[in-house]
């Protein structure tokens, strides 16, 4: 999934997932040449952990 589709999905601006990522919290990314991707299944499973512990991040 590209950085907008995950954007849309999670309701938060893109900049927002770019800090995420800086951080590393947010949902598991990786690069595939100069562009972001993110696997459907990991930002499904992202959410999930975060509807039941929003305060448990690694």
């Amino acid at each position: 999934m590209t950085l907008k589709e995950v954007a849309a999905i999670v309701r938060v601006p893109e900049a927002t997932l770019r800090y995420w990522r800086h951080l590393g919290t947010g949902p598991h990314s990786f690069r595939i040449g100069r562009s972001v991707r993110y696997w459907r299944t990991e930002v499904l499973a992202w959410l999930e952990q975060e509807s039941h512990d929003p305060q448990d991040r690694p």
